[in-house]
């Protein structure tokens, strides 16, 4: 009974192979086409500087590029868009968090399964922060805070875990590329503690792994940004909205922009290892001028009270007082955060000298149009509000 059961076994599997011999042959899939060499299956990662790759499938998201990056503050503003955009190409991407499990719940969904790992840990744990880096051949650190808290100083979020970062990205040796995101106008001179400190992380970073990207990303915005969504709550909830720093230039740029930029360092064969990018939108504006966009889209008659730097200040300097001599946590500053009111007292805009987003290969987004279209949601008659002549407000009749 045995001996007929191998041989019908047999029987099976030469009928199987023939099977497939006869589709390959009238059919155009093959093994050739499908094979992790072809240029069709190929990453569009660059695959120089982090070591040999495994690659397979055409590029897409349920694809393998052989990355596997992990993403510190993934689960902040800038950390979504740059998982989707890495999730996208085939990448496994590793989001450490330290809050709740809910924090990198939104990720998941923009990978394959298994490709975004969500992976608890503490920053000031090194042996934590080693096994989230285990794993990759890429780390890109967005760590970043523009106030402070009574836990977490300028220093330690914006300089020290970065320089933590760089000090076991060195010593795990399997690490192909580093990107350090900081901030424009990070100088050592510079009035901002926050500015000072992304300055001194850079510096850290460099001297560590000298082959480190650094990106310089000018005031973020998008749909859970920290400017346009912070003024267009104020206005719509007082009808007044109290602009700081009215006359200081500054060089917003669409979120997307840099994710792809960062995504762009990893596409160009190492080619950006060891430099600096000053990323800025293609506009210049005033905080006024920026104003004024936030009042058409959510077509509002503008109300402003200017607010001079020195009582800014003094409004300010309360909550940086007692940020550690009182026994509760103090609510986080909106309109009114004393280290961002130090930096407003300079424009903060892309240097003619730097590299830029045209290096990168990316043509920014003007602010005008869709990366601002999120702002309809404060509208008082909805999203359409103001579409009919009877509800629009015309500029000259605010005068």
């Amino acid at each position: 009974m045995q001996g007929i059961c191998r041989r019908l076994g047999n029987q099976r599997i030469k009928h199987s192979v023939a099977s497939v011999t006869s589709f390959k042959s009238e059919f155009w899939c093959n093994d050739q086409f499908y094979r992790v060499d072809s240029p069709r299956c190929a990453s569009s990662l660059a695959t120089k500087g982090v070591g040999h790759l495994i690659r397979k499938g055409t590029g897409g998201r349920s694809s393998v590029s052989g990355i596997v990056a992990t993403v510190f503050g993934a689960t902040g503003f800038l950390g979504r868009y740059l998982v989707q955009q890495l999730a996208k190409n085939g990448s496994q991407v590793l989001v450490p968090f330290r809050g709740s499990e809910d924090s990198p719940r939104h990720l998941k969904l923009m990978g394959d399964l298994g490709q975004v790992v969500p992976m608890k840990y503490n920053p000031r744990d090194p042996n934590s922060v080693k096994a989230v880096m285990a794993k990759a051949n890429v780390v890109i650190n967005l760590i970043g805070r523009e106030y402070e808290t009574r836990n977490y100083s300028f220093e330690e979020v914006n300089h020290r875990m970065a320089e933590q970062l760089a000090v076991i990205a060195r010593e795990h040796g399997g690490i192909g590329r580093f990107i350090q995101v900081s901030c424009l106008g990070a100088s050592v001179s510079s009035p901002s503690r926050m500015l000072r400190a992304k300055a001194a992380a850079e510096e850290a970073v460099l001297r560590e792994i000298p082959e480190a990207t650094i990106l310089r990303p000018a005031v973020m915005i998008g749909t859970e940004d920290r400017i346009l969504n912070t003024w267009a709550q104020f206005a719509k909830n007082f009808s007044v909205l109290p602009l700081v720093g009215e006359s200081t230039r500054i060089q917003p740029v669409y979120v997307v922009d840099v994710a792809s930029a960062i995504v762009a360092a990893l596409q160009d064969s190492g080619t950006s290892m060891g430099k600096v990018y000053e990323l800025g939108g293609p506009e210049i504006y005033t905080r006024h001028q920026l104003a004024e966009i936030m009042y058409d889209m959510i077509r509002e008659r503008p109300h402003y009270v200017n607010v001079p730097l020195p009582i800014a200040k003094a409004i300010a300097a309360p909550r940086e007082f007692l940020l550690n001599k009182v026994p509760f946590p103090l609510p986080s500053p909106k309109i009114f955060n004393l280290d961002l009111i130090e930096a407003l007292s300079t424009d903060t805009v892309v240097s003619e000298s730097a590299l830029k987003f045209e290096d990168l290969g990316i043509i920014p987004h003007k602010l005008k149009g869709y990366p601002v279209e999120f702002l309809i949601q404060y509208r008082k008659g909805g999203p359409q509000y103001g579409s009919t002549v009877s509800e629009k407000e015309l500029p000259k009749s605010w005068s």
